[in-house]
């Protein structure tokens, strides 16, 4: 069955960064589009990333410029890179592997910014 696991979440200070990590396991990973959506308390959960199998790139708005989505198919791992991190951007931060009607998703890790 699909894995995926999130990882390098952490308290980190306005203007810090940040670099998750999404290791994969049961799936033909080069085949699969792969996503970073977050989810802050009180609010839905949303699309921060996306990274398809080609490696084109979708980022949100609030994003763009700071964040940047990348994979590395031989280690079955897809990251995102954060920079420049504001209050806004804490929440737990979810991995998703969608092909065709298959999605997946990990148990979330989570990233604060606070001073």
């Amino acid at each position: 069955q699909v894995q995926l696991v999130e990882s390098g979440g952490d308290l980190v200070q306005p203007g810090g960064s940040l670099r998750l990590s999404c290791a994969a396991s049961g799936l033909a990973f080069g085949f699969y589009r792969m996503g970073w959506y977050r989810q802050a308390p009180g609010k839905q959960r949303e699309v921060v990333a996306e990274i398809t199998a080609s490696g084109s790139t979708n980022y949100a708005e609030a994003v763009k410029g700071r964040f940047t989505i990348s994979r590395d198919n031989a280690k079955k791992t897809v990251y995102l890179q954060m920079s420049n991190l504001k209050f806004e951007d804490t929440a737990v931060y979810y991995c998703n592997a969608a092909l065709n009607s298959r999605s997946s998703w990990g148990q979330g890790t989570q990233v604060t910014v606070s001073s």
